[in-house]
Protein backbone atom coordinates (compact mmCIF):
# COMPACT_ATOMS: atom_id res chain seq x y z
CA UNK A 1 0.00 0.00 0.00
CA UNK A 2 2.91 2.34 0.81
CA UNK A 3 4.36 1.74 -2.68
CA UNK A 4 0.99 2.53 -4.29
CA UNK A 5 0.71 5.73 -2.27
CA UNK A 6 4.24 6.74 -3.21
CA UNK A 7 3.50 6.03 -6.90
CA UNK A 8 0.38 8.26 -6.84
CA UNK A 9 2.36 10.97 -5.08
CA UNK A 10 5.05 10.91 -7.77
CA UNK A 11 2.41 10.94 -10.52
CA UNK A 12 0.72 13.97 -9.01
CA UNK A 13 4.04 15.78 -8.70
CA UNK A 14 4.88 14.99 -12.33
CA UNK A 15 1.50 16.25 -13.54
CA UNK A 16 1.88 19.48 -11.59
CA UNK A 17 5.32 20.02 -13.09
CA UNK A 18 4.02 19.43 -16.62
CA UNK A 19 1.15 21.89 -16.08
CA UNK A 20 3.61 24.52 -14.84
CA UNK A 21 5.89 24.00 -17.84
CA UNK A 22 2.90 24.20 -20.24
CA UNK A 23 1.68 27.45 -18.61
CA UNK A 24 5.13 29.05 -18.86
CA UNK A 25 5.42 27.86 -22.48
CA UNK A 26 2.06 29.36 -23.50
CA UNK A 27 2.68 32.65 -21.68
CA UNK A 28 6.29 33.51 -22.49
CA UNK A 29 7.23 31.74 -25.74
CA UNK A 30 6.58 33.66 -29.01
CA UNK A 31 3.57 32.51 -31.01
CA UNK A 32 5.57 31.28 -34.02
CA UNK A 33 7.70 29.09 -31.74
CA UNK A 34 4.54 27.66 -30.16
CA UNK A 35 3.15 26.79 -33.61
CA UNK A 36 6.37 25.05 -34.64
CA UNK A 37 6.58 23.14 -31.39
CA UNK A 38 2.94 21.98 -31.58
CA UNK A 39 3.46 20.91 -35.18
CA UNK A 40 6.37 18.58 -34.34
CA UNK A 41 4.80 17.46 -31.07
CA UNK A 42 1.60 16.39 -32.88
CA UNK A 43 3.71 14.53 -35.41
CA UNK A 44 5.35 12.55 -32.61
CA UNK A 45 1.97 11.88 -30.99
CA UNK A 46 0.51 10.66 -34.28
CA UNK A 47 3.43 8.29 -34.71
CA UNK A 48 2.85 6.80 -31.26
CA UNK A 49 -0.97 7.11 -31.16
CA UNK A 50 -2.50 3.92 -32.63
CA UNK A 51 -6.00 5.28 -33.36
CA UNK A 52 -7.72 7.03 -36.26
CA UNK A 53 -10.26 9.77 -35.57
CA UNK A 54 -12.99 10.85 -38.02
CA UNK A 55 -15.06 13.98 -37.38
CA UNK A 56 -18.62 14.61 -38.68
CA UNK A 57 -19.66 18.27 -38.42
CA UNK A 58 -23.28 19.37 -38.02
CA UNK A 59 -23.13 21.84 -40.91
CA UNK A 60 -21.47 21.71 -44.32
CA UNK A 61 -20.83 24.32 -47.00
CA UNK A 62 -20.09 27.25 -44.69
CA UNK A 63 -23.17 26.47 -42.55
CA UNK A 64 -25.50 26.79 -45.52
CA UNK A 65 -26.93 23.32 -45.07
CA UNK A 66 -27.18 20.79 -42.24
CA UNK A 67 -25.18 17.63 -42.89
CA UNK A 68 -27.29 14.57 -43.64
CA UNK A 69 -24.45 12.43 -42.25
CA UNK A 70 -24.72 14.20 -38.87
CA UNK A 71 -28.49 13.63 -38.73
CA UNK A 72 -28.18 9.96 -39.64
CA UNK A 73 -25.44 9.35 -37.08
CA UNK A 74 -27.62 10.98 -34.42
CA UNK A 75 -30.48 8.65 -35.34
CA UNK A 76 -28.18 5.61 -35.44
CA UNK A 77 -26.69 6.33 -32.00
CA UNK A 78 -29.99 7.22 -30.32
CA UNK A 79 -30.94 3.71 -29.09
CA UNK A 80 -27.32 2.83 -28.26
CA UNK A 81 -27.03 6.01 -26.18
CA UNK A 82 -30.12 5.15 -24.18
CA UNK A 83 -28.66 1.73 -23.39
CA UNK A 84 -25.06 2.55 -22.48
CA UNK A 85 -24.37 6.29 -22.08
CA UNK A 86 -23.95 7.49 -18.51
CA UNK A 87 -24.93 11.06 -19.29
CA UNK A 88 -27.88 11.78 -21.56
CA UNK A 89 -29.50 14.99 -22.74
CA UNK A 90 -33.19 15.29 -23.47
CA UNK A 91 -34.56 17.39 -26.33
CA UNK A 92 -38.26 18.17 -26.37
CA UNK A 93 -39.20 18.03 -30.02
CA UNK A 94 -42.21 20.05 -31.17
CA UNK A 95 -45.35 17.97 -31.77
CA UNK A 96 -43.75 14.91 -30.17
CA UNK A 97 -45.37 13.13 -27.25
CA UNK A 98 -42.08 12.30 -25.53
CA UNK A 99 -38.57 13.69 -25.15
CA UNK A 100 -35.80 12.53 -27.50
CA UNK A 101 -32.75 11.20 -25.62
CA UNK A 102 -29.17 11.32 -26.90
CA UNK A 103 -25.73 11.20 -25.34
CA UNK A 104 -24.52 14.40 -23.74
CA UNK A 105 -21.53 16.39 -24.97
CA UNK A 106 -18.11 14.84 -24.19
CA UNK A 107 -19.82 11.51 -23.50
CA UNK A 108 -18.57 8.34 -25.20
CA UNK A 109 -20.25 5.09 -26.20
CA UNK A 110 -18.96 1.97 -27.98
CA UNK A 111 -20.19 0.08 -30.98
CA UNK A 112 -19.08 -3.12 -32.66
CA UNK A 113 -18.97 -4.00 -36.37
CA UNK A 114 -17.76 -7.36 -37.70
CA UNK A 115 -15.85 -7.97 -34.45
CA UNK A 116 -14.18 -4.53 -34.50
CA UNK A 117 -14.77 -2.17 -31.59
CA UNK A 118 -15.27 1.55 -32.29
CA UNK A 119 -15.91 4.56 -30.06
CA UNK A 120 -18.37 7.40 -30.71
CA UNK A 121 -18.29 10.70 -28.82
CA UNK A 122 -20.34 13.92 -29.09
CA UNK A 123 -18.68 17.32 -28.87
CA UNK A 124 -19.34 21.00 -29.27
CA UNK A 125 -17.00 23.97 -29.63
CA UNK A 126 -18.03 27.28 -28.11
CA UNK A 127 -16.91 30.63 -29.58
CA UNK A 128 -13.48 31.71 -28.32
CA UNK A 129 -14.37 35.41 -28.11
CA UNK A 130 -16.62 36.67 -25.36
CA UNK A 131 -19.53 38.80 -26.52
CA UNK A 132 -22.79 40.06 -25.09
CA UNK A 133 -25.69 38.47 -26.96
CA UNK A 134 -29.25 37.40 -26.46
CA UNK A 135 -28.29 34.19 -28.30
CA UNK A 136 -25.36 32.68 -26.38
CA UNK A 137 -25.16 29.42 -28.36
CA UNK A 138 -25.55 30.97 -31.81
CA UNK A 139 -21.94 30.29 -32.89
CA UNK A 140 -21.40 26.91 -31.27
CA UNK A 141 -20.23 24.07 -33.49
CA UNK A 142 -21.40 20.51 -32.89
CA UNK A 143 -19.82 17.34 -34.20
CA UNK A 144 -19.50 13.60 -33.68
CA UNK A 145 -16.12 11.90 -33.49
CA UNK A 146 -15.51 8.30 -34.49
CA UNK A 147 -12.37 6.61 -33.08
CA UNK A 148 -11.00 3.25 -34.22
CA UNK A 149 -7.66 1.45 -34.25
CA UNK A 150 -5.68 2.32 -37.36
CA UNK A 151 -5.31 -1.30 -38.41
CA UNK A 152 -9.07 -1.34 -39.10
CA UNK A 153 -9.03 1.85 -41.16
CA UNK A 154 -10.06 0.18 -44.43
CA UNK A 155 -12.99 -1.72 -42.92
CA UNK A 156 -14.32 1.40 -41.20
CA UNK A 157 -13.98 3.81 -44.14
CA UNK A 158 -15.28 1.41 -46.78
CA UNK A 159 -17.97 -0.55 -44.93
CA UNK A 160 -18.82 0.66 -41.44
CA UNK A 161 -19.59 4.29 -42.26
CA UNK A 162 -21.85 3.21 -45.13
CA UNK A 163 -23.57 0.80 -42.72
CA UNK A 164 -24.16 3.64 -40.23
CA UNK A 165 -25.56 5.91 -42.97
CA UNK A 166 -27.98 3.23 -44.22
CA UNK A 167 -29.15 2.24 -40.74
CA UNK A 168 -29.56 5.87 -39.72
CA UNK A 169 -31.62 6.63 -42.82
CA UNK A 170 -33.91 3.65 -42.15
CA UNK A 171 -34.41 4.76 -38.54
CA UNK A 172 -35.22 8.31 -39.71
CA UNK A 173 -37.72 6.95 -42.22
CA UNK A 174 -39.44 4.82 -39.58
CA UNK A 175 -39.61 7.62 -37.03
CA UNK A 176 -40.25 10.63 -39.27
CA UNK A 177 -43.50 12.54 -39.23
CA UNK A 178 -44.64 14.35 -42.33
CA UNK A 179 -44.50 18.12 -41.90
CA UNK A 180 -45.92 21.16 -43.63
CA UNK A 181 -43.34 23.97 -43.92
CA UNK A 182 -43.83 27.68 -44.54
CA UNK A 183 -40.99 30.11 -45.30
CA UNK A 184 -40.15 32.76 -42.69
CA UNK A 185 -39.34 36.38 -43.62
CA UNK A 186 -35.60 36.82 -44.19
CA UNK A 187 -35.21 39.25 -41.28
CA UNK A 188 -35.98 36.30 -38.97
CA UNK A 189 -33.31 33.98 -40.40
CA UNK A 190 -30.50 35.08 -38.08
CA UNK A 191 -30.33 34.52 -34.36
CA UNK A 192 -30.54 31.80 -31.78
CA UNK A 193 -31.97 28.58 -33.23
CA UNK A 194 -33.75 30.53 -35.96
CA UNK A 195 -34.75 28.79 -39.18
CA UNK A 196 -35.68 29.72 -42.71
CA UNK A 197 -38.76 27.49 -42.47
CA UNK A 198 -41.34 27.00 -39.73
CA UNK A 199 -43.37 23.80 -39.63
CA UNK A 200 -46.37 21.98 -38.23
CA UNK A 201 -47.37 18.35 -38.47
CA UNK A 202 -48.91 17.52 -41.84
CA UNK A 203 -52.15 15.71 -41.06
CA UNK A 204 -54.24 16.32 -44.17
CA UNK A 205 -56.43 13.21 -44.68
CA UNK A 206 -56.74 13.42 -48.48
CA UNK A 207 -55.67 10.33 -50.42
CA UNK A 208 -56.11 9.24 -54.02
CA UNK A 209 -58.97 7.05 -52.85
CA UNK A 210 -60.85 10.11 -51.60
CA UNK A 211 -60.01 12.33 -54.59
CA UNK A 212 -63.06 12.95 -56.76
CA UNK A 213 -61.78 12.95 -60.35
CA UNK A 214 -61.65 10.89 -63.50
CA UNK A 215 -60.56 7.35 -62.56
CA UNK A 216 -58.23 6.94 -65.54
CA UNK A 217 -56.44 10.24 -64.88
CA UNK A 218 -56.13 9.39 -61.19
CA UNK A 219 -54.43 6.06 -61.95
CA UNK A 220 -52.11 7.74 -64.45
CA UNK A 221 -50.95 10.29 -61.87
CA UNK A 222 -50.40 7.63 -59.19
CA UNK A 223 -48.27 5.52 -61.54
CA UNK A 224 -46.23 8.56 -62.55
CA UNK A 225 -45.51 9.49 -58.91
CA UNK A 226 -44.53 5.97 -57.88
CA UNK A 227 -42.26 5.63 -60.91
CA UNK A 228 -40.54 8.91 -60.00
CA UNK A 229 -39.99 7.90 -56.35
CA UNK A 230 -38.16 4.76 -57.48
CA UNK A 231 -36.14 6.51 -60.20
CA UNK A 232 -32.89 7.47 -58.46
CA UNK A 233 -30.67 5.23 -60.60
CA UNK A 234 -32.64 6.03 -63.76
CA UNK A 235 -32.24 9.81 -63.35
CA UNK A 236 -28.53 9.36 -62.64
CA UNK A 237 -28.14 7.22 -65.78
CA UNK A 238 -29.82 9.76 -68.08
CA UNK A 239 -27.96 12.70 -66.51
CA UNK A 240 -30.90 14.62 -65.05
CA UNK A 241 -31.50 16.05 -61.58
CA UNK A 242 -33.84 13.80 -59.58
CA UNK A 243 -36.82 16.15 -59.60
CA UNK A 244 -40.16 16.42 -61.35
CA UNK A 245 -42.52 19.31 -61.98
CA UNK A 246 -46.32 19.23 -61.91
CA UNK A 247 -48.59 22.03 -63.11
CA UNK A 248 -52.10 21.82 -61.64
CA UNK A 249 -54.58 24.14 -63.30
CA UNK A 250 -58.32 24.59 -63.42
CA UNK A 251 -61.13 26.73 -61.99
CA UNK A 252 -61.20 27.50 -58.25
CA UNK A 253 -62.64 24.67 -56.17
CA UNK A 254 -61.56 21.80 -58.44
CA UNK A 255 -59.27 20.12 -55.87
CA UNK A 256 -55.74 21.38 -56.57
CA UNK A 257 -54.79 21.60 -52.87
CA UNK A 258 -56.35 18.20 -52.16
CA UNK A 259 -54.31 16.74 -55.03
CA UNK A 260 -51.09 18.02 -53.42
CA UNK A 261 -52.07 16.49 -50.06
CA UNK A 262 -52.85 13.15 -51.74
CA UNK A 263 -49.44 13.21 -53.48
CA UNK A 264 -47.67 13.81 -50.15
CA UNK A 265 -49.60 11.03 -48.41
CA UNK A 266 -48.96 8.58 -51.25
CA UNK A 267 -45.19 9.14 -51.29
CA UNK A 268 -44.74 10.02 -47.57
CA UNK A 269 -43.13 13.34 -48.52
CA UNK A 270 -42.95 16.63 -46.59
CA UNK A 271 -44.63 19.69 -48.10
CA UNK A 272 -42.92 23.10 -48.42
CA UNK A 273 -45.45 25.89 -49.07
CA UNK A 274 -43.31 28.61 -50.67
CA UNK A 275 -44.82 32.10 -50.44
CA UNK A 276 -42.95 34.06 -53.11
CA UNK A 277 -44.24 37.46 -52.02
CA UNK A 278 -42.31 37.03 -48.74
CA UNK A 279 -39.01 36.50 -50.61
CA UNK A 280 -37.14 39.73 -51.29
CA UNK A 281 -34.62 38.65 -53.94
CA UNK A 282 -33.27 35.76 -55.99
CA UNK A 283 -30.47 35.02 -53.49
CA UNK A 284 -32.99 34.49 -50.70
CA UNK A 285 -35.03 32.19 -52.91
CA UNK A 286 -31.94 30.10 -53.63
CA UNK A 287 -31.08 29.85 -49.92
CA UNK A 288 -34.63 28.77 -49.11
CA UNK A 289 -34.61 25.99 -51.69
CA UNK A 290 -31.18 24.81 -50.51
CA UNK A 291 -32.62 24.43 -47.02
CA UNK A 292 -35.35 22.01 -48.14
CA UNK A 293 -34.95 18.29 -47.56
CA UNK A 294 -35.14 15.41 -49.97
CA UNK A 295 -38.43 13.48 -50.15
CA UNK A 296 -40.36 16.72 -50.34
CA UNK A 297 -42.93 18.57 -52.43
CA UNK A 298 -42.22 22.28 -53.00
CA UNK A 299 -45.48 24.09 -53.72
CA UNK A 300 -46.12 27.55 -55.17
CA UNK A 301 -49.89 28.01 -55.12
CA UNK A 302 -51.67 30.51 -57.39
CA UNK A 303 -48.44 31.37 -59.16
CA UNK A 304 -50.37 33.61 -61.53
CA UNK A 305 -50.89 35.94 -58.53
CA UNK A 306 -47.25 35.85 -57.38
CA UNK A 307 -45.41 39.14 -57.98
CA UNK A 308 -44.32 39.81 -61.61
CA UNK A 309 -43.86 36.23 -62.80
CA UNK A 310 -46.81 36.16 -65.20
CA UNK A 311 -47.29 37.44 -68.72
CA UNK A 312 -44.39 37.94 -71.11
CA UNK A 313 -41.62 37.91 -68.48
CA UNK A 314 -43.30 40.60 -66.41
CA UNK A 315 -44.72 42.67 -69.30
CA UNK A 316 -48.49 43.04 -69.45
CA UNK A 317 -50.78 44.52 -72.03
CA UNK A 318 -53.05 47.39 -71.07
CA UNK A 319 -56.01 45.06 -71.14
CA UNK A 320 -54.35 42.51 -68.86
CA UNK A 321 -53.35 45.26 -66.45
CA UNK A 322 -56.95 46.44 -66.17
CA UNK A 323 -58.22 42.91 -65.58
CA UNK A 324 -55.69 42.24 -62.82
CA UNK A 325 -56.26 45.56 -61.03
CA UNK A 326 -57.96 44.86 -57.68
CA UNK A 327 -61.06 46.92 -56.99
CA UNK A 328 -60.50 47.06 -53.23
CA UNK A 329 -58.10 49.97 -52.43
CA UNK A 330 -56.68 48.14 -49.40
CA UNK A 331 -55.91 45.02 -51.46
CA UNK A 332 -54.42 47.21 -54.17
CA UNK A 333 -52.12 48.95 -51.69
CA UNK A 334 -51.00 45.63 -50.15
CA UNK A 335 -50.18 44.17 -53.56
CA UNK A 336 -48.22 47.28 -54.52
CA UNK A 337 -46.20 47.10 -51.29
CA UNK A 338 -45.47 43.40 -51.85
CA UNK A 339 -44.22 44.07 -55.36
CA UNK A 340 -42.02 46.91 -54.12
CA UNK A 341 -40.43 44.70 -51.45
CA UNK A 342 -39.96 41.59 -53.58
CA UNK A 343 -37.32 41.58 -56.32
CA UNK A 344 -37.60 37.92 -57.29
CA UNK A 345 -37.48 37.68 -61.08
CA UNK A 346 -38.74 35.08 -63.49
CA UNK A 347 -35.18 34.19 -64.52
CA UNK A 348 -34.24 33.80 -60.83
CA UNK A 349 -37.09 31.36 -60.27
CA UNK A 350 -36.24 29.44 -63.45
CA UNK A 351 -32.59 29.08 -62.38
CA UNK A 352 -33.65 27.70 -59.00
CA UNK A 353 -36.09 25.11 -60.33
CA UNK A 354 -34.25 24.12 -63.50
CA UNK A 355 -30.71 25.59 -63.41
CA UNK A 356 -27.51 24.38 -61.80
CA UNK A 357 -28.88 24.96 -58.29
CA UNK A 358 -31.75 22.53 -58.93
CA UNK A 359 -29.29 19.62 -58.73
CA UNK A 360 -28.37 20.44 -55.09
CA UNK A 361 -30.49 17.73 -53.53
CA UNK A 362 -32.66 15.00 -54.94
CA UNK A 363 -36.09 13.36 -54.81
CA UNK A 364 -38.03 16.61 -54.95
CA UNK A 365 -41.32 17.40 -56.64
CA UNK A 366 -42.13 20.99 -57.62
CA UNK A 367 -45.81 21.89 -57.97
CA UNK A 368 -47.30 25.07 -59.42
CA UNK A 369 -51.02 25.72 -59.20
CA UNK A 370 -53.02 28.32 -61.12
CA UNK A 371 -56.59 29.17 -62.00
CA UNK A 372 -55.55 30.87 -65.24
CA UNK A 373 -52.90 28.86 -67.07
CA UNK A 374 -53.12 31.14 -70.13
CA UNK A 375 -51.57 33.98 -68.10
CA UNK A 376 -48.32 32.13 -67.38
CA UNK A 377 -45.13 32.68 -69.33
CA UNK A 378 -44.55 29.64 -71.60
CA UNK A 379 -40.91 29.52 -70.41
CA UNK A 380 -42.12 28.84 -66.89
CA UNK A 381 -44.29 25.83 -67.70
CA UNK A 382 -42.45 24.18 -70.58
CA UNK A 383 -41.61 20.47 -70.38
CA UNK A 384 -38.49 19.90 -68.34
CA UNK A 385 -39.67 22.44 -65.77
CA UNK A 386 -43.31 21.49 -65.41
CA UNK A 387 -43.05 17.95 -66.78
CA UNK A 388 -46.69 16.99 -66.31
CA UNK A 389 -49.63 19.32 -66.90
CA UNK A 390 -52.76 18.20 -65.06
CA UNK A 391 -56.07 19.92 -65.73
CA UNK A 392 -58.55 19.61 -62.88
CA UNK A 393 -61.92 20.37 -64.54
CA UNK A 394 -65.46 20.79 -63.30
CA UNK A 395 -67.07 17.80 -61.63
CA UNK A 396 -67.78 14.80 -63.87
CA UNK A 397 -69.93 11.76 -63.14
CA UNK A 398 -66.91 9.63 -62.10
CA UNK A 399 -65.98 12.29 -59.54
CA UNK A 400 -69.58 12.42 -58.29
CA UNK A 401 -69.60 8.65 -57.69
CA UNK A 402 -66.49 9.00 -55.51
CA UNK A 403 -68.24 11.72 -53.50
CA UNK A 404 -71.40 9.61 -53.17
CA UNK A 405 -69.36 6.67 -51.89
CA UNK A 406 -67.32 8.77 -49.45
CA UNK A 407 -70.04 11.11 -48.19
CA UNK A 408 -73.17 8.95 -48.35
CA UNK A 409 -71.77 5.40 -48.61
CA UNK A 410 -73.89 4.56 -51.66
CA UNK A 411 -72.80 3.07 -54.99
CA UNK A 412 -76.09 3.50 -56.86
CA UNK A 413 -79.44 5.28 -56.59
CA UNK A 414 -82.42 6.08 -58.75
CA UNK A 415 -81.33 9.74 -58.95
CA UNK A 416 -77.88 8.89 -60.34
CA UNK A 417 -79.08 8.93 -63.97
CA UNK A 418 -80.58 12.40 -63.63
CA UNK A 419 -77.44 13.66 -61.89
CA UNK A 420 -75.27 12.22 -64.66
CA UNK A 421 -77.35 14.05 -67.27
CA UNK A 422 -77.23 17.34 -65.37
CA UNK A 423 -73.45 17.12 -64.80
CA UNK A 424 -73.01 16.66 -68.55
CA UNK A 425 -74.89 19.92 -69.16
CA UNK A 426 -73.71 22.01 -66.19
CA UNK A 427 -70.37 23.30 -64.90
CA UNK A 428 -70.20 22.74 -61.14
CA UNK A 429 -66.97 22.48 -59.18
CA UNK A 430 -66.20 19.40 -57.05
CA UNK A 431 -66.22 21.68 -53.99
CA UNK A 432 -69.83 22.71 -54.69
CA UNK A 433 -70.92 19.12 -55.36
CA UNK A 434 -69.33 17.98 -52.10
CA UNK A 435 -71.03 20.77 -50.13
CA UNK A 436 -74.45 19.81 -51.49
CA UNK A 437 -73.90 16.11 -50.75
CA UNK A 438 -72.74 16.64 -47.17
CA UNK A 439 -75.51 15.94 -44.62
CA UNK A 440 -76.45 19.13 -42.78
CA UNK A 441 -78.20 17.43 -39.85
CA UNK A 442 -78.82 14.01 -38.33
CA UNK A 443 -82.12 13.87 -40.20
CA UNK A 444 -80.61 14.21 -43.69
CA UNK A 445 -80.70 10.83 -45.42
CA UNK A 446 -79.25 9.78 -48.78
CA UNK A 447 -82.24 10.85 -50.83
CA UNK A 448 -82.40 14.27 -49.16
CA UNK A 449 -78.77 14.98 -50.00
CA UNK A 450 -79.07 13.74 -53.59
CA UNK A 451 -82.22 15.82 -54.18
CA UNK A 452 -80.43 18.87 -52.80
CA UNK A 453 -77.66 18.30 -55.35
CA UNK A 454 -80.19 17.85 -58.17
CA UNK A 455 -81.84 21.12 -57.22
CA UNK A 456 -78.48 22.91 -57.06
CA UNK A 457 -77.51 21.55 -60.50
CA UNK A 458 -80.81 22.72 -61.98
CA UNK A 459 -80.36 26.20 -60.46
CA UNK A 460 -76.80 26.39 -61.77
CA UNK A 461 -78.02 25.33 -65.21
CA UNK A 462 -80.70 28.03 -65.20
CA UNK A 463 -78.23 30.66 -64.02
CA UNK A 464 -75.78 29.68 -66.75
CA UNK A 465 -78.56 29.80 -69.35
CA UNK A 466 -79.69 33.20 -68.10
CA UNK A 467 -76.12 34.48 -68.16
CA UNK A 468 -75.71 33.38 -71.79
CA UNK A 469 -78.99 35.03 -72.72
CA UNK A 470 -78.01 38.25 -70.96
CA UNK A 471 -74.65 38.28 -72.70
CA UNK A 472 -76.34 37.66 -76.05
CA UNK A 473 -78.82 40.47 -75.37
CA UNK A 474 -76.02 42.85 -74.45
CA UNK A 475 -74.16 41.95 -77.61
CA UNK A 476 -77.30 42.56 -79.66
CA UNK A 477 -77.90 45.91 -77.97
CA UNK A 478 -74.30 46.95 -78.59
CA UNK A 479 -74.59 45.95 -82.24
CA UNK A 480 -77.88 47.85 -82.63
CA UNK A 481 -76.39 50.92 -80.97
CA UNK A 482 -73.44 50.65 -83.28
CA UNK A 483 -75.77 50.48 -86.29
CA UNK A 484 -77.73 53.53 -85.04
CA UNK A 485 -74.57 55.53 -84.61
CA UNK A 486 -73.20 54.53 -87.99
CA UNK A 487 -75.27 57.07 -90.13
CA UNK A 488 -74.47 59.87 -87.70
CA UNK A 489 -70.80 59.00 -87.86
CA UNK A 490 -70.87 58.92 -91.67
CA UNK A 491 -72.69 62.29 -91.72
CA UNK A 492 -70.07 63.81 -89.43
CA UNK A 493 -67.31 62.42 -91.62
CA UNK A 494 -68.96 63.93 -94.74
CA UNK A 495 -69.43 67.28 -93.01
CA UNK A 496 -65.86 67.31 -91.90
CA UNK A 497 -64.72 66.46 -95.39
CA UNK A 498 -66.78 69.34 -96.91
CA UNK A 499 -65.41 71.84 -94.40
CA UNK A 500 -61.90 70.67 -95.19
CA UNK A 501 -62.51 71.08 -98.93
CA UNK A 502 -63.92 74.60 -98.44
CA UNK A 503 -60.90 75.58 -96.40
CA UNK A 504 -58.51 74.13 -98.94
CA UNK A 505 -60.36 75.84 -101.86
CA UNK A 506 -60.38 79.18 -100.03
CA UNK A 507 -56.68 78.94 -99.30
CA UNK A 508 -55.95 78.05 -102.89
CA UNK A 509 -58.01 81.03 -104.16
CA UNK A 510 -56.19 83.45 -101.88
CA UNK A 511 -52.89 82.07 -103.05
CA UNK A 512 -53.81 82.69 -106.70
CA UNK A 513 -54.83 86.30 -105.95
CA UNK A 514 -51.55 86.96 -104.20
CA UNK A 515 -49.60 85.50 -107.07
CA UNK A 516 -51.48 87.65 -109.61
CA UNK A 517 -51.32 90.96 -107.73
CA UNK A 518 -48.08 90.39 -105.85
CA UNK A 519 -49.70 91.87 -102.75
CA UNK A 520 -49.97 90.14 -99.42
CA UNK A 521 -52.58 90.89 -96.82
Amino acid sequence: MAMVGEMWSQLGSTMATLMLVYTVFKQFFPHHLQVSFEKYFNRIVRYAYPYVEITFDEFTGERMKRSEAYSRIKSYLSDKSKASAKRLKADVVKDSQSAVLSMDYNEEITDEFQGVKVWWSAHRTLPTTQRISWYPNDDEKKYYRLTVHKRHRELITQSYISHVMMEGKEIETRNRQRKLYSNNPSQNWDGYRSNKWSNVLFEHPATFDTLAMDAKLKEEIKNDLIKFSKGKDYYARIGKAWKRGYLLYGPPGTGKSSMIAAMANLLDYDVYDLELTAVKENTELRRLLLDTSSKSIIVIEDIDCSIDLTGQRGKKTEKDGNEDEPSDPVTKRVKEEEKKESKVTLSGLLNCIDGLWSSCGGERIIVFTTNYVEKLDPALIRRGRMDKHIELPYCCFDAFKVFAKNYLEVDSHSLFREIESLLGETNMTPADVAENLMPKSDYDDVETCLKRLVEALKNTKEEAKKKVEDEARLMTEKEEEKQRQKPEKEEKERSGKNVKEVKENGAAKVGVEVKETGVTR
